[in-house]
């Protein structure tokens, strides 16, 4: 007989959080590509529902640990070691430690598309772990396993990190690639009080749109979009 912990109980081994609800834990790491309708989806517990929660319980841990750790920060520099810390990379890292996606249930298949899918699914199911775990145990349950898998994350930023559109700059310079193009498409909104539509263009890489109250707010915004589409290429 195989003794043998199945992925469930293996993986709450691995974080040191043990479910009461374990239709909460099955629910976290039930993938809708699965197509598997649980009993614990009809209680609020499905994939997608715990995934939302978890998202936002995160933030707010997130945000606690930065203003304890970088007391002397402003707002702008907390939020991008924020972004940082909660962005699809991140939950990657995390993912990839606690081995979320040897307990992940999600459609079969194989090849390199598979492969991107599984491991989306598995940084997904972080968030959806994290919020089965403020369903089960409550909001000190859930920052604590966020505390201890992030700790390692928080080292990376000790320096407030760069803001998107030179991380974008730095991406394209990387690669040989032309510098992103910036172009105000044009504004919305009363005369006093516009906002500005920006478009970025990085060559092989395509073009993004953001708005905002200021050319440079859009700009930012543009860029991070950008960002995440060229990073994604990286993986395709």
């Amino acid at each position: 007989m195989d003794d043998a912990p199945n992925p469930q109980a293996a993986l709450q081994d691995r974080i040191g959080y043990r479910f009461t609800n374990q239709h909460l834990l099955e629910g976290a790491l039930t993938h809708p590509s699965a197509g598997i309708v649980k009993a614990a989806a009809d209680l609020g517990a499905g994939y997608e529902r715990l995934e939302f929660l978890g998202d936002r319980v995160l933030g707010l841990v997130i945000a606690e640990l930065l203003l304890e750790r970088f007391p002397a920060d402003n707002e702008g520099a907390l939020s991008k070691r924020s972004v940082a810390l909660v962005r699809k990379e991140a939950l990657i890292d995390v993912a990839k430690e606690i081995k979320i996606g040897e307990a992940v249930v999600l459609s079969s298949g194989s090849g390199r598309a598979y492969a991107r899918q599984k491991e989306t699914a598995a940084a997904d199911g972080v968030e959806a772990l994290i919020g089965a775990i403020f369903r089960d145990g409550g909001y000190q349950a859930a920052a604590v396993f966020v505390r201890h898998w992030w700790k390692p994350l928080l080292k990376r930023y000790e320096a407030p990190p760069k803001d998107p559109k030179t991380t974008l700059q730095e991406w394209a310079q990387a690669r040989a690639l032309k510098l992103p193009v910036y172009t105000v498409i044009g504004t919305e909104g009363p005369a006093h009080q516009p906002v500005f539509i920006v478009e970025v263009i990085l060559d092989t890489v395509g073009a993004e749109r953001a708005s905002g109250r200021s050319k440079r707010i859009a700009e930012t915004a543009a860029a991070t979009a950008l960002l995440a589409r060229a990073e994604e290429s990286v993986g395709s």
